[in-house]
């Protein structure tokens, strides 16, 4: 296998394996009624100014698929909409208490999945690693790779 083969295939197991670990740990939290693509959604809407639809676009969805998902997480309390002080049609999505303690277990969880990693490559080569990767990937907000 050539070395970009190599890559891709190492970084897509890495992420499917820090997202199975993160969200096994949120779970382990007292969050068992998220899944991850809630966090997905969580990512998007902590950043601010998110709608419905602009959440649509950043989850790869249809705006009925997206709106069904805000749905699920207002009615379980993670998620609350506020008016849109441009657009009457439209409602700016927010993270409530609930949503913001779900983030920050999930930014513990993270913390604690790569934790074996930092030990593995030790904390010089860890810190380049993460130098390196910040370079090569966007600064948007995570999105879901389907």
């Amino acid at each position: 296998m050539d070395d970009a083969l190599a890559f891709s295939a190492l970084v897509l197991a890495l992420s499917g394996q820090l997202v199975h670990e993160i969200h096994a740990r949120v779970v382990q939290q007292g969050f068992e009624d998220l899944r991850p693509a809630h966090g997905y959604a969580f990512a998007r809407i902590s950043v601010g100014d998110a709608t419905t639809a602009n959440l649509a676009e950043h989850l790869g969805v249809t705006k009925q698929a997206a709106a069904q998902l805000v749905e699920e997480l207002v009615r379980k309390g993670y998620v609350e909409r506020h008016p849109h002080p441009q657009d009457a049609r439209a409602r700016l999505l927010g993270l409530t208490e609930a949503g913001r303690a779900a983030t920050r277990a999930a930014d513990q969880a993270a913390r604690a999945a790569v934790a074996p990693w930092r030990e593995a490559l030790g904390e010089a080569r860890f810190s380049a690693l993460v130098a390196d990767l910040t370079r090569l990937t966007p600064s948007e907000p995570i999105r879901p790779t389907w």
